[in-house]
């Protein structure tokens, strides 16, 4: 077990991380810790016609500085995420919370926003620019299956629907559902997987997500429910894919100094690495429907996240990670270096993704039963994670929860992967 690990499973101090850090990086970062985290419900579109993205806003900013006993008005620099809407929403939403002249970036990286403004916070509190940092997502979407927007320019994802096309035959499902049921069919084709090994994904997270209050679906479902509901594209059903949601979610990012001057060392929950990566070219030139959809992606920003923390995948309790369909989650397995390649059929069999197996994998219920409101999922994973952390996760708390790891894609594309840990702060400063 690695030296970090054993630091934060044994609770002792993390200098070891900071020794890692130096030296893989020439110099040695500005802490940055989670000290305040807010979410809505997940709902289905247009539940509530007078609920907008500014109430959206307003109601998990509020809870995530209410979470930090932080005022507003400590808040020196925003990032907020969302994939539709106009060029200065982050403005329009945060002005009513104070009209205090900060920054306000207005982030947009498809399905991966939400964990991209976390990214950009992260990065203003560790290069030093900052010392309290809000980050927020949240999504007003339309009822049914994505559809691009823009007709009359260049779409982002023909690339990636033109290389699928060269491997697979296109059908009428919609887009989405192609692009990654087919990465689940060529898993099956080249590893042996079956249809039940996806069914069973999406059987854990819709189970999961019964003891989520904020999830969008609290329905419990048999295999065999799951097995037969309608088919969306090759083994993927209704009920293993990901549904289109409203919501928001906030996390409020402080730097050491700060958590020591507010006295919050009992809230804080330490970002102890966090990587994006964009497409390489293996993800076209390998003609590959599982490379199409991020998988090297994930396994670049994961792979870079284990080397600057000192952490290995084994070492991890908590998982939340994208599963948009079934098929995803499933090749996050391998991606996420949480089993060989190949074997994350073997994984599911073992129930080694769910309480009482070596991993808890999207105890939340994930993106399939608690929502997907694009801009807001990567903070909802946050929120997630650190109340797993801090043991406040009610009935779906994961035993003895000490590392967490955070995996959000985007096609298009971008992933960002992140490692949580529970320091001991009670004893002594950070």
């Amino acid at each position: 077990m690695s030296s970090l690990a054993k630091a934060i499973l044994l609770k002792t101090p993390l200098s070891s991380l900071l020794i890692r850090r130096t030296m893989a990086t020439g110099s040695s970062p500005n802490r940055v810790f989670v000290v305040g985290v807010g979410m809505t419900k997940f709902e289905k579109p247009g539940s509530r016609d007078d609920f907008d993205y500014p109430d959206m806003a307003k109601e998990c900013v509020t809870s995530a500085l209410t979470d930090a006993n932080v005022d507003y008005s400590k808040v020196e620099q925003a990032c907020v995420g969302y994939v539709y809407g106009d060029s200065t929403c982050g403005q329009r939403a945060l002005y009513p919370l104070g009209m205090t002249g900060i920054p306000i970036y207005n982030v947009n990286n498809n399905c991966a926003t939400g964990s991209s403004a976390l990214f950009l916070a992260y990065q203003l509190i560790s290069g030093g620019l900052s010392n309290c940092v809000l980050a927020l997502g949240f999504e007003k979407m339309q009822k049914g299956s994505l559809a691009s927007v823009f007709s009359d320019r260049a779409n982002p994802i023909q690339p990636h629907v033109e290389n699928m096309m060269e491997i697979r035959e296109l059908t009428a499902s919609p887009m989405a559902a192609q692009l990654f049921g087919n990465a689940g069919l060529e898993h099956m084709e080249k590893y042996g997987t079956t249809e039940e090994h996806f069914a069973k994904i999406a059987w854990k997270n819709h189970n999961h997500s019964v003891n989520n209050p904020k999830s969008q679906f609290q329905d419990k479902y048999t295999l065999e429910q799951i097995k037969n509901a309608p088919k969306i594209h090759g083994m993927l059903t209704k009920l293993q894919c990901c549904p289109t949601s409203d919501g928001g979610a906030a996390a409020i990012l402080a730097s050491k100094q700060f958590v020591e001057e507010n006295g919050l060392q009992d809230k804080a929950i330490e970002i102890l690495g966090i990587e994006m990566k964009t497409d390489p070219s293996s993800s076209f030139k390998d003609k590959s429907c599982i490379k199409n959809v991020g998988y090297d992606m994930a396994k670049m920003a994961a792979n870079s996240v284990y080397q600057k923390t000192g952490v290995k995948p084994s070492d991890v309790q908590v998982i939340e990670l994208h599963d948009c369909f079934s098929a995803n989650e499933l090749i996050t397995y391998e991606a996420l270096g949480l089993c060989e390649e190949g074997k994350a059929g073997e994984l599911i069999d073992r129930n080694d993704n769910t309480y009482g197996g070596k991993y808890v994998i999207n105890p939340s219920g994930g993106l399939i039963s608690k929502g997907h409101p694009l801009g807001a999922t990567g903070l909802a994973q946050c929120y997630e994670l650190t109340s797993q952390l801090r043991g406040d996760a009610g009935p779906r708390q994961v035993p003895k929860a000490r590392l967490a790891l955070q995996h959000n894609l985007g096609l298009g594309g971008a992933c960002v992967v992140a490692l949580y840990g529970k320091p001991d702060l009670k004893q002594a400063k950070l």
